[in-house]
């Protein structure tokens, strides 16, 4: 991927997927309307806390609530930075 990026400690930078822009019966759903992400993909990992090792790693896709992590935007493309305590699950 080429990013020049690494997080602290127990830090996460993700990649959110895509807003859908249209539902399962074919309705295209405005901008306005639109659902943030609560899912993305691992893009780069922190070395961890001393007393924490950390369990998500480069390329899981991962599921974290609807209003975690800082908004940041790198070479164009909109990516969030958590806590790896702030992500749900790994899908």
């Amino acid at each position: 991927m080429g990013l020049n990026i690494q997080p602290l400690a127990d830090r996460v930078l993700i990649e959110p997927q895509e807003a859908e822009t249209k539902t399962a019966s074919g309705i295209y759903i405005p901008d306005s309307a639109k659902e943030k992400p609560q899912q993305g993909k691992v893009v780069a990992v922190g070395k961890g806390k001393k007393d924490h090792d950390m369990t998500v790693k480069v390329g899981d896709t991962v599921l974290y609530g609807k209003y975690s992590g800082s908004e940041l935007k790198l070479d164009g493309r909109d990516y969030l930075i958590m806590r790896e305590d702030d992500i749900l699950a790994i899908i």
